[in-house]
């Protein structure tokens, strides 16, 4: 599988509810609002669609219900990583079921692995499914930083695609590159690190902020994908207030109070997470007016 799933933004969508049910409705609106903004792959089910808040069968119908809906317009993939690795194994097979494009698959989290454990699980992942599979790694929400040695080996399963790295040391790109070579792809998994994860070799961004912001996400990671780094590196810059306060809580729950202020009110995260503080409220409503 040598093809390159994306390059550029693919946006880790938020998941709007209604109540104590999704919003299937907004669901396709915030889609077309993607697809309209040049973004061509979105994530479900990941962390910023609160994930471990979500049942399986709401997994599976807002997977097979979003395909549905875009077609070939965008890449569907399917979060269906956890820390138990046969409920990840069935989940991804009955998320492949769904039609989806590819999986987004976490590293487990509470579970601290070994190298060689965490190998052995996310082989069996692999091996369960036909479609591509992109590693998830975000050490500030799973307690533990999968190490380069890992991506090595899993480097050489066909249909493992590359990972969001969501770390924060920029060295580990260079020795991801060094150690898996081209194929297997990095992208970045902070809004805030876009562009000097693609200046070392990464091929875009899976971001929250484009939620938000998807044009200019998008403006500023297909400039820096063409090499125009002073004009990736300034809107970058001009990202930097709206990318901190999408984390000036945990995400996603600056992200949906945000959502709010701009036209969209996909409710708020389902417990243990809830509203947005009174002090983000008033931060987001300065910062759109």
């Amino acid at each position: 599988m040598t093809e390159t799933l994306f390059t550029g933004v693919c946006t880790a969508l938020v998941t709007p509810f209604l109540g104590d049910s999704i919003n299937y409705p907004l669901v396709e609106v915030l889609l077309k609002r993607q697809i309209d903004a040049g973004i061509r792959a979105v994530v479900l089910s990941g962390t910023t669609g609160e994930s471990p808040a979500l049942s399986d069968s709401e997994k599976l119908e807002l997977f097979h219900r979003a395909k549905s809906y875009v077609g070939n317009d965008c890449k569907i993939f399917a979060g269906t990583g956890s820390n138990n690795t046969a409920h990840s194994v069935r989940l991804s097979k009955l998320a492949q079921e769904s039609g989806i494009d590819g999986l987004l698959v976490v590293s487990p989290y509470y579970n601290k692995g070994t190298i060689d454990s965490l190998e052995k699980h996310f082989y069996s992942i692999s091996q369960a499914v036909s479609i591509p599979i992109i590693l998830y790694n975000v050490p500030s929400r799973t307690g533990q930083d999968m190490p380069v040695e890992l991506y090595r080996r899993l480097s050489k399963l066909v249909n493992i695609a590359g990972v969001k790295e969501a770390g924060t040391d920029l060295t580990k790109i260079t020795k991801i590159r060094s150690a898996c070579g081209s194929r297997f792809a990095i992208w970045s998994g902070n809004d805030d690190l876009t562009v000097p994860v693609i200046s070392l070799g990464g091929l875009g961004v899976i971001s929250v902020t484009a939620n938000i912001a998807p044009k200019e996400v998008a403006a500023m990671t297909n400039a820096a994908l063409d090499g125009d780094f002073d004009t990736a590196a300034e809107l970058q810059t001009r990202l930097q207030t709206l990318n901190e306060l999408m984390f000036c809580e945990v995400n996603p729950v600056p992200v949906k109070a945000a959502m709010r202020y701009i036209g969209y009110d996909c409710g708020i995260c389902r417990l243990p997470l809830g509203d947005a503080s009174a002090e983000t409220k008033k931060k987001l409503s300065q910062f759109f007016g």
